[in-house]
C-alpha cells in the first residue's frame, strides 16, 4: 500500500479520491494545489498543503502522488504537472478499475483508468493519460504519453495513439491507422485514415427539427 498525495481540490481531484478510497490499496493522506489557489485547509476531511512546500510536508521518499488534471489545453497542463512532479523526485501512481477488463499489458505512471474500459491484449499505454468510462481498446493498439479518451471511445486494432491526443466521447478510430500528436477528436468523429500532427476533427451535430415535441404525432 502506497500513501498518496492528491493534486487538484476540483472535481477530478475528487474523483481520484473516491475511487483510490473505495478500490485500490493505497491510502489518499493529503491534496496540492499551488498556493494561490488555496481556499481552505481541508478537503474531505484531509489536508490541503502548499504545492510549493510539498516536499517540506511529505517527502517524495515516503509519500507517492496522483496528478489527475483534465485535458486542458490539449492535455498540457497535466503534461507539465506530472513532469514537475517527477523532477521533484515523486513516484507516481496508476489506477486500473477492479471493474476494467484488462490482462496485464504495459500501462505507464500516474494512468487513470475507469470502470468498464476493454483494454485487449498486445496493447500499451503509456504515462499519464486518463481513459474515463466504457472505452474500447482493441488488441496491438498503442496509446502514447499524456492523452485523454473521455467515454465509451471505440479504438480499432493496431491504432497508435499519438502524445497529448483528446478523444472526446463515441469518437470511432478505425483500425490499422496513426493518430498524430496533439490531435483533438471531437464527440461522435469517425476516423477511417491516419491524421497530421495537431489535427482537429469534429463530428457534424444533429440537426433540431422544424416542429415543436408537442406537434410530434406517434410520441
Amino acid at each position: 500500500m502506497s500513501r498518496v498525495v492528491i493534486f487538484g481540490v476540483g472535481q477530478i481531484a475528487e474523483v481520484a479520491h473516491f475511487y483510490l478510497t473505495h478500490d485500490s490499496e493505497h491510502e489518499v493522506v493529503a491534496f496540492t494545489v499551488d498556493q494561490a489557489y488555496i481556499e481552505s485547509e481541508t478537503f474531505h476531511g484531509l489536508p490541503v498543503i502548499p504545492y510549493e512546500h510539498l516536499t517540506d510536508s511529505y517527502p517524495p521518499d515516503q509519500f507517492q502522488a496522483f496528478v489527475p488534471i483534465s485535458y486542458k489545453q490539449v492535455n498540457l497542463l497535466r503534461k507539465e504537472r506530472y513532469l514537475d512532479f517527477k523532477r521533484r523526485g515523486y513516484t507516481l501512481v496508476s489506477y486500473i478499475s477492479s471493474r476494467a477488463s484488462y490482462y496485464g499489458t504495459p500501462v505507464g505512471e500516474n494512468c487513470f483508468i475507469f470502470e468498464n474500459n476493454v483494454i485487449q491484449p498486445f496493447t500499451r499505454i503509456g504515462n499519464n493519460c486518463i481513459l474515463w468510462s466504457g472505452n474500447h481498446i482493441g488488441h496491438h493498439t498503442i496509446i502514447e504519453d499524456h492523452c485523454f479518451l473521455a467515454s465509451h471511445v471505440v479504438v480499432s486494432g493496431s491504432v497508435v495513439i499519438g502524445e497529448r491526443s483528446f478523444l472526446g466521447v463515441n469518437a470511432t478510430l478505425r483500425d490499422n491507422i496513426t493518430l498524430g500528436q496533439e490531435n483533438v477528436i471531437g464527440a461522435g468523429a469517425v476516423i477511417l485514415k491516419s491524421t497530421d500532427d495537431k489535427a482537429v476533427y469534429g463530428a457534424t451535430p444533429t440537426e433540431k427539427h422544424a416542429l415543436p415535441s408537442d406537434r410530434l404525432r406517434g410520441i
